[in-house]
């Protein structure tokens, strides 16, 4: 699929109908969003901008080099759109190229709610954006506040947990996945924003794109430093919370350790008085049926001398 935003007196105008290169003059296309295309449309696109758009393979390059280039006649840029799960995210790579005339063109294979924002965005407000440069400036401002919120959605859950501990609410494995889970998620939302701050870092380098969006991107890249420390402070706080899991989980067991132990010191006097009289001999004792009664209270007793032993030790 390709959709191409095309400027018009009165407004900016959305079509899929992919003829129209052939028909628009060049100054009024301003971008071109390839969603998945097929061989011919994407040759079609090549053409009209007279050069090649990136392959998956190449736009998924993790080197400096890959993710933003310069020619003398394009840019090229790629970087990863986060796509949120119900447990976990997945990657979208997004492959910008953008002419010396200020079209820009994106690649990317699955259909993206940020692009979809920025197109609904210009149409509203044909008088914004309306070069390339600006669009693709936009696009990376409008992902950076999408990752912010999950960055806040992340420190949430966070807290959540944090506050089921702190309530005394009982601890369990499905605790500790659920951390190990947000640590995975916190990982990848860090990397994400990493490859923002390269693609960010690199464009304020650039003497090609327009002097009005320099300041728009001296904010985007303190944005993303923040973020990343915040990141940075969430992961910390999820092994602060893994400790404290594991802490009382081991705290319960040694517990139930305890128990198990006590008891059996507590039938131990007893056992041995019983495996006493149980032994084929003679005994110095009555001699008659008051026996039974004598080991049964020498039994009490062993266990009632041995409960003010460990109380006396403040082991109970």
């Amino acid at each position: 699929m390709v959709i191409i935003y095309y400027k018009t007196p009165e407004k900016i105008v959305r079509s899929s109908d992919i003829k129209l290169l052939d028909q628009l003059k060049r100054e009024s296309i301003i971008w071109i969003d390839l969603i998945d295309p097929s061989g011919d449309d994407k040759r079609k696109v090549e053409d009209f901008l007279g050069t090649d758009l990136q392959s998956r393979s190449q736009a998924e390059e993790i080197e400096s080099s890959s993710r933003y280039s310069e020619t003398e006649t394009e840019i090229f840029a790629n970087t990863n759109f986060l796509i949120s799960q119900p447990d976990s995210f997945t990657y979208e790579t997004v492959s910008f190229t953008i002419t010396n005339d200020g079209i820009m063109a994106t690649l990317h294979n699955s259909d993206l709610r940020t692009l979809n924002e920025i197109g609904k965005k210009i149409q509203l407000n044909h008088k914004i954006n309306t070069t390339g440069y600006h669009l693709m400036v936009a696009i990376l401002e409008s992902r950076i506040d999408l990752d912010a919120d999950m960055v806040e959605g992340i420190a949430k859950e966070i807290a959540y947990l944090s506050k089921q501990i702190n309530l005394g609410n009982k601890v369990n494995e499905d605790m500790l996945l659920d951390i190990s889970q947000l640590q995975e998620n916190t990982m990848v939302i860090r990397e994400n924003i990493i490859d923002k701050q390269r693609v960010v870092s690199s464009i304020l380098r650039s003497s090609k794109f327009p002097a009005d969006v320099y300041p728009i991107l001296n904010v985007l890249i303190k944005d993303v430093n923040s973020l990343i420390n915040h990141t940075d402070f969430s992961f910390d706080r999820l092994e602060y919370l893994q400790n404290t899991i594991v802490g009382l989980i081991n705290i319960e067991q040694n517990k139930i350790i305890k128990v198990f132990t006590v008891v059996t010191v507590f039938f131990m006097p007893p056992t041995l008085i019983a495996s006493m009289y149980g032994m084929n001999l003679w005994l110095p004792l009555f001699g008659d049926g008051l026996d039974l009664v004598v080991s049964v209270v020498l039994m009490i007793v062993s266990v009632i001398i041995t409960f003010f032993f460990f109380k006396r030790k403040k082991i109970l």
